[in-house]
């Protein structure tokens, strides 16, 4: 087997595009879905009882059913009620929902390693509830799950390849397009497998930038992920 990457090199245009979509899908699922995640931890350790039923619903049903048959659900659900939506915004919606489900049980964990006596200390010290919750139980507990939530973050970029079976055009999608039309599919996967692990150091030094500007304690020894 001969490899010829010329003519799957020249067209780098259509992997940069990919490549750029890829990482708008998820910067975007990332961001809502830590919200979304944060938001359901809470609800899972609050009080309210059908807050709490409905976010353990959430996280079981979207932990125990492939990403692939959640887009196809959000994708024909939508059209199915007339509501259509281009396929990067299906995407999104689709990899927020997934992603939001693991971030809640992250955020969780980290919410349960706060001890009642830090909580007890800070009321002793007179802080208001916003201080608080801002820094005895929100920061702490995001620091001491960072790492596995940047690795959650990181897989689910690497998982967004699935969305281009409903045509979203990120990386993969123009893999799929650009072997068809050239017929290298070796050469085209190969470049792609790079882009992918490039992507992803990519994401690892972002995350890492991120941890060593919010936590002072990571910034001193050095330890952002």
């Amino acid at each position: 087997m001969t490899l010829d990457f010329a003519a799957v090199v020249s067209r780098w245009p259509m992997f940069l595009d990919g490549a750029v979509m890829t990482l708008k899908l998820a910067t975007g699922a990332t961001v809502i879905g830590f919200a979304i995640g944060t938001a359901g931890a809470i609800a899972r350790r609050s009080s309210v009882v059908w807050a709490q039923r409905a976010s353990t619903a959430y996280v079981e049903a979207i932990r125990n059913t492939p990403l692939l048959v959640q887009i196809f659900l959000v994708y024909f659900g939508l059209a199915s009620i007339g509501w259509k939506l281009p396929a990067f915004t299906v995407a999104l919606a689709a990899l927020i929902i997934n992603v939001g489900a693991y971030a809640t049980e992250i955020m969780r964990a980290g919410f349960d390693s706060i001890h009642k006596g830090q909580l007890e200390a800070a009321e002793c010290l007179a802080l208001n509830r916003r201080q608080v919750y801002w820094h005895v139980v929100l920061l702490p507990a995001v620091e001491r799950v960072y790492p596995a939530l940047s690795s959650q973050f990181v897989l689910l970029m690497l998982a967004s390849s699935v969305t281009s079976q409903i045509s979203a055009e990120e990386l993969t999608a123009a893999a799929n397009l650009l072997q068809s039309e050239t017929f290298r599919s070796f050469e085209v996967y190969i470049i792609v497998a790079v882009i992918y692990l490039a992507l992803s150091l990519l994401y690892r030094l972002a995350f890492k930038a991120i941890g060593l500007a919010i936590f002072v304690r990571r910034r001193r020894l050095g330890t952002a992920l």
